[in-house]
């Protein structure tokens, strides 16, 4: 038994279909097993929820986000912290429809995930000492780094005045993801203004057929992850979440500016 994978350019089915569907993948001697109606849940002609926790279904899964975010398409993918809303880092309208998606302007450029610590030596000027001690105490997980972003870079992450916020987070679900299609540009799974999602269910209430592909990877922690400015002199706190700013000062040996 096999659940039809619908592609963009599908109609929405007539009832005739729906009951037919019904019909073919319930057996008349019983009903349909767990492990298949918890496969796909198809919201309408265009977005699919799959549930990672099922093997096949995250293989297959992960598979459609990565040809989705190579057509500049929106992935909303599970994270340590909340749910991410992500698009092709590299894809300036891959990012503009990400931003519309939550109605957030470019003064509020896209953070970028990406999927191991030596990958922030490509999207960064330059890693300085400070910045590779943190990399090392808390990634992956919820610590998000301000730095200077390369130059070379043919991106528009939006209103980035030279830098880049970059984190790597501790997911298994997104790090697979960003170790095939590499660093992604990723805000929370909300409207602007909205609470941040921390299930799959609450990201679609919000961003719904906006988003081509969710992955489901279960609930999120629900803490944001903490922010560290290091294009100064001296390291600043943006927002304190995850990481506590005294954890942070132990592991760099100085006390932390906590921005008010």
């Amino acid at each position: 038994m096999s659940l039809r994978k619908r592609s963009e350019t599908d109609r929405a089915p007539s009832v005739t279909q729906c009951q037919h569907w019904v019909h073919t993948l319930v057996p008349t001697s019983g009903t349909l097993p767990i492990a298949a109606t918890r496969a796909v849940v198809v919201f309408g002609p265009v977005s699919t929820v799959y549930d990672c926790a099922l093997p096949v279904r995250r293989a297959a899964g992960l598979t459609a986000a990565a040809g989705a975010l190579r057509a500049r398409q929106l992935v909303v993918l599970p994270t340590d912290t909340v749910y991410g809303v992500g698009c092709d880092a590299f894809s300036p309208t891959a990012v503009q429809r990400l931003l519309d998606a939550k109605g957030r302007g470019r003064d509020m450029p896209v953070p970028v995930l990406v999927g191991s610590w030596s990958t922030v030596d490509g999207v960064a000027l330059s890693v300085p000492p400070r910045a590779r001690m943190l990399i090392e105490a808390f990634w992956p997980g919820g610590l998000s780094l301000v730095l200077f972003h390369a130059p070379s870079l043919t991106w528009d992450l939006g209103d980035t005045r030279g830098t880049v916020m970059v984190r790597m987070p501790l997911h298994p679900v997104a790090l697979e993801l960003l170790r095939e299609v590499g660093p992604m540009a990723v805000s929370s799974a909300n409207r602007s203004g909205a609470v941040p999602a921390t299930t799959v269910e609450q990201a679609r209430e919000q961003l719904a057929e906006r988003v081509e592909v969710y992955l489901d990877g279960g609930k999120a922690g629900g803490t944001a992850s903490t922010i560290v400015d290091l294009t100064g002199e001296d390291p600043v706190v943006l927002r304190e979440g995850a990481v506590s700013a005294a954890q942070i000062g132990e592991v760099l040996g100085l006390p932390i500016e906590v921005a008010r």
